[in-house]
């Protein structure tokens, strides 16, 4: 009975340290970037940190607030078909209050707390923003713009929206409720659970029954154009002028190559080419000079 209860001692002692999650907490790490931008090398960042500057219309800050948002899996649990959650969905608070957000991530991929709307003047890139991986705490603080908006809280993490993390912060009244905020606002395309697993099989074999096979469908192609086959002819008419003129002028050009060597005669043809190509352009002048005199003659008064 002794050796039982210590064994079971001894597990609990190295299951203990096992089960239990330490939060590192990044808000001694942070270094600041300017502009509101904080970061560490550990993951941790924060954008829009505002503590003092007032937003345009706040005379002063109406109060000061902090709050601490938990994300993770097991916020997901109590909304069907969602995968991620914060522990909160919806916010409330006074124009101008000077809020700091406490964000605990307590899953071990990354997480943000993401707030969008807020004015470019003075947030850059008009948001206020939290991120975090794995594990961990990070804090951040900004100042309420005036005026009654609901604003969009979100991570941006590709499909954590999507899959439940998204929440709305409403700024005095607000101006009205955002869709698909879990437990708050109805989804835009609801899920639907009603069918079981055996229900929707059956409906799949079902319609796959109904559909008709390749085999028996009949596609009516239009029947191929037959075109002529192309006389492929090897000797062109262009070809037929070249070897005439070849052949005309064969004698002459033996007679003129006549015991010259190879490189005299390459000299020999391109001195012809370059003086036939001379004759071509002055004709071709003296053409244009023709034309361009009878254009100026007058003609004669009747």
């Amino acid at each position: 009975m002794v050796k039982l209860l210590s064994a079971g001692a001894l597990i609990f002692l190295l299951s203990a340290p096992v089960s239990a999650v330490e939060y590192e907490d990044h808000d001694g790490m942070l270094m600041d970037h300017g502009d509101g931008h904080l970061m560490d090398m550990a993951g941790g960042m924060v954008m829009g940190q505002n503590t003092s500057t007032l937003p345009g219309g706040c005379d002063s800050i109406a109060e000061t607030k902090e709050i601490t948002v938990h994300a993770g899996h097991k916020y997901a649990e109590k909304f069907p078909g969602r995968m991620f959650a914060f522990d909160t969905q919806e916010f409330n608070f006074k124009p101008c209050t000077k809020l700091t957000v406490h964000f605990i991530n307590e899953d071990n991929v990354r997480h943000q707390w993401m707030m969008h709307g807020l004015p470019k003047y003075l947030y850059p890139k008009g948001m206020f923003h939290l991120e975090i991986s794995g594990p961990a705490k990070i804090s951040g603080t900004l100042i309420l713009p005036p005026g009654d908006k609901t604003y969009l809280v979100h991570c941006d993490i590709a499909q954590h929206m999507e899959k439940g993390m998204k929440a709305q912060l409403k700024v005095g009244k607000g101006d009205g409720d955002l869709p698909s905020i879990p437990g708050v606002t109805a989804y835009v395309i609801p899920d639907d659970y009603k069918g079981s697993l055996p229900t929707v099989m059956a409906a799949v074999s079902a319609a796959a029954e109904a559909a008709p096979s390749p085999a028996a469908v009949v596609v009516n192609k239009p029947a191929p154009v037959v075109q002529p086959p192309k006389e492929d002819s090897v000797i062109s008419g262009v070809t037929v002028i070249g070897l005439v003129i070849g052949l005309l002028l064969a004698p002459f050009l033996a007679k003129k190559f006549k015991g010259m060597s190879a490189s005299e005669i390459v000299a020999t043809i391109f001195d012809m080419v370059g003086t036939g190509i001379g004759l071509v352009i002055k004709l071709l002048s003296k053409l244009v000079k023709l034309v361009i005199s009878n254009k100026n003659k007058t003609l004669p008064e009747n």
